[in-house]
């Protein structure tokens, strides 16, 4: 199935802005992926820092719905990340020690998994597990959270 940011659109009742273009194929890729002020990053490129304890039990992972879930709300509290996949192919939880302390959650998906944006538009996740975290950028000589 071709997934456009229209079909994303339609599947979640979200919107993107109106320079985005809506009918192309969100490329779907099994590496780390930037989107404003969140990076998305397989779990085995950062397991030394990254772990999801033991306790993790089945009840703290949930079930993206069809209309996705909220990851993170813009600063200024507009345009949210929304993690959207297929019913049934992915879960998440933000029941994880990050020792960077930038990580908001895990994802696992068995089927391709978009983050979408409303100014960013849509990038897609290889069926695998990946962390969510905040980037950050360094000024000077401190490091600050990148503000979407």
């Amino acid at each position: 199935m071709k997934v456009t940011l229209a079909t994303l659109e339609e599947q979640t009742g979200l919107t993107a802005l109106d320079h985005l273009e809506r009918s192309v194929r969100i490329p779907v890729v099994d590496g780390p992926q930037a989107q404003g002020d969140l990076i998305v990053i397989p779990l085995a490129m950062i397991a030394a820092s990254v772990r999801i304890p033991p306790a993790a039990v089945a009840w703290e992972w949930i079930d993206v719905p069809v209309e996705g879930v909220d990851l993170l709300r813009g600063e200024a509290g507009g345009n949210t990340h929304t993690l959207v996949a297929e019913p049934y192919t992915c879960r998440w939880t933000r029941r994880l020690h990050d020792s960077d302390r930038l990580a908001i959650g895990v994802f696992e998906t068995t089927a391709p998994a978009y983050l979408l944006h409303p100014e960013h538009g849509a990038t897609g996740c290889a069926p695998g597990t990946y962390v969510i975290r905040r980037q950050r950028e360094q000024e000077g000589p401190r490091a600050r959270l990148v503000a979407d």
